[in-house]
């Protein structure tokens, strides 16, 4: 793994590793880039004046050995000037797209999971107003869905954030209606 940080660090795309290969990261919509921007600012609001801090999508994970870039995430250690990489992140958060929903969904879950700090994954939907939450209870995972005006609690980083704030403005596509 230090051979690929050393690589990465030198290269102009963003790469992944996935615990056997290096994988490039594409880009994503306009409306993929809203909603993370739109989430880690509402965090950094919400962790004004704590311990924890947010960071993503130009920072490194360290998770079950591999090198993620989530979208955004949130830990709450100490960091050295220069550092690229965090081993111990507390909550994380993906925003689905169509290319690495597969991804986000089972195989980051399986890392996120097999990572002692982290707490809480959040997979927010990017063409509605949704999100499933994965919560670290014990030696078991809690799986919940919110939706619309509801409130996305998390103690663990003492944060909530309503999940319609973090879709505010953004166009998403019109549910299709039935006729009848």
């Amino acid at each position: 793994m230090d051979t690929f940080l050393a690589c990465e660090e030198r290269q102009e795309l963003r790469w992944e590793f996935d615990g056997f290969a290096p994988v490039a990261m594409t880009g994503g919509s306009n409306e993929h880039e809203a909603i993370g921007t739109r989430l880690r600012t509402l965090l950094d609001l919400a962790l004004m004046d704590k311990r924890c801090r947010v960071r993503g999508p130009t920072m490194k994970i360290e998770v079950a050995g591999r090198i993620r870039y989530p979208d955004a995430f949130v830990f709450c250690s100490a960091t050295t000037r220069g550092q690229t990489v965090i081993a111990d992140p507390v909550v994380v958060f993906e925003v689905l797209s169509l290319s690495t929903s597969h991804i986000d969904r089972l195989d980051k879950l399986r890392e996120y999971q097999a990572t002692p700090s982290i707490r809480r994954y959040v997979i927010l939907e990017q063409d509605s107003v949704a999100a499933t939450i994965y919560l670290k209870q014990g030696e078991a995972w809690i799986v919940s869905v919110l939706i619309s005006e509801a409130m996305l609690t998390m103690p663990e980083i003492e944060a909530e954030i309503r999940l319609a704030d973090i879709y505010a403005g953004i166009e998403l596509p019109r549910p299709e209606t039935a006729e009848g």
